[in-house]
């Protein structure tokens, strides 16, 4: 657990050297607990070494570890982790990884991300819809309140007002 807080900290050699060791982790421990470790100890570390160990764990049949994949690729900059965490929505089977890669797309401002989020909309699954109309208020800093259709409508560019945020919402913003 040390190592998993305190990766990000370490020098570049050292942190290559600890993503190597991570590595064989991820391919031979039998506990899931260590390899949700290893994911997320490369998630802080900076190092190129450090992205195929998380690319596995969004592979491995621990439903703790693709989380946890999941969450490192919402820390991690660029499109290459938004289109891995679009590529989970899409092909795991748990709705729970789906929300955990949901949830890390709000960290990603990109059209990427957004087009994920904008087609997550239409899902059946009502917490589903809930769940990308707040990952897209995180992502757009903008709240056109919670209808689908009319957050649907401000992506498509067509006129939407926003909704004054509820009393509730502005006070979990605060904490």
């Amino acid at each position: 657990t040390v190592l998993a807080e305190t990766a990000g900290e370490l020098s570049a050699e050292k942190q290559e050297f600890w993503a190597q060791q991570l590595n064989k982790l991820i391919e031979t421990d039998q506990s899931p607990e260590m390899r949700r470790l290893a994911v997320r100890a490369a998630s802080r570390m900076e190092v190129p070494s450090a992205m195929p160990i998380i690319e596995r764990g969004l592979d491995d049949g621990s439903l703790k570890v693709r989380m946890e994949a999941c969450r490192a690729l919402g820390r991690r900059p660029g499109d290459d982790a938004a289109r891995m965490l679009v590529a989970t929505i899409g092909t795991d089977t748990d709705l729970d990884v789906k929300h955990a890669a949901m949830e890390a797309l709000a960290q990603h401002d990109s059209p990427i991300s957004r087009d994920a989020l904008k087609i997550a909309l239409a899902d059946r699954n009502p917490a589903t819809r809930n769940l990308a109309m707040e990952s897209l208020r995180d992502v757009t800093g903008e709240n056109y309140g919670d209808d689908p259709q009319v957050w649907i409508a401000a992506l498509n560019g067509e006129p939407t007002e926003e909704v004054t945020p509820r009393f509730a919402d502005r006070i979990r913003d605060i904490f």
